[in-house]
């Protein structure tokens, strides 16, 4: 089992060029050009478009098998992962939101306030800055190996918030069975994208080198 998602995950990284949002960015002047983790890293973009499709549970597993593998301080792995793809705990925790926010949910398209992505990875850690960091590190570890395997991501804080204060909501996080030591630092939305948004201008010049 562990060799076929291996297999998998590397078959998706040659191919992420062509992946959710087409490969259109590359590495400046063409840098990065055949190594598919830079292309990966290029090419990935937060999706708030989703197709109605369902994510297999293979690909929710094995991306996130890649966010308990980042690094972190003393190999502590202080962190839980819970991966939601209930419909019966979105469309609850939706309906929620909508009598919160009728405003919002009203707007065309809406389907539920993940962005309407069809399952969400929620991280959590100790509350402090040392196993942030680490959690941080988990979180790209997902982001990309899902944009390897042609899905899209989004890392939510508004709709976290809202769960969080919610007396409504407490019910359903309670039923994610988190560490009662920990806390959900942030939500990953996952699915098929249904958009391919350009890249953002990133500023290089707060990249320096201190050498002779």
């Amino acid at each position: 089992m562990k060799k076929s998602i291996i297999a998998v995950l590397a078959a998706g990284l040659v191919a992420a060029a062509g992946c959710a949002n087409g490969g259109a960015a590359r590495a400046q002047d063409g840098a990065g050009d055949g190594n598919a983790v830079i292309e990966a890293i290029m090419a990935r973009r937060s999706i708030r478009q989703y197709k109605d499709t369902p994510v297999e549970r293979e690909k929710l597993q094995l991306i996130a098998e890649c966010g308990v593998n980042a690094p972190n301080g003393m190999n502590a792995q202080a962190w839980e992962v819970c991966i939601i793809d209930s419909k019966e705990w979105i469309d609850g925790v939706n309906e929620i939101y909508k009598a919160a926010n009728p405003q919002a949910a009203s707007r065309p398209g809406f389907r539920n306030m993940f962005v309407n992505a069809p399952a969400v990875i929620a991280v959590a850690a100790p509350d402090d800055t040392y196993n942030g960091v680490n959690a941080g590190l988990l979180g790209e570890n997902v982001m990309l190996a899902a944009q390897s395997l042609g899905l899209g991501t989004c890392c939510l804080g508004g709709p976290l918030r809202f769960l969080q204060s919610s007396p409504e909501a407490a019910p359903y996080m309670a039923k994610l069975g988190i560490n009662p030591d920990y806390k959900i630092l942030y939500l990953i939305a996952v699915g098929y994208p249904d958009e391919t948004p350009a890249a953002k201008p990133r500023d290089l010049s707060k990249i320096r080198f201190l050498g002779d």
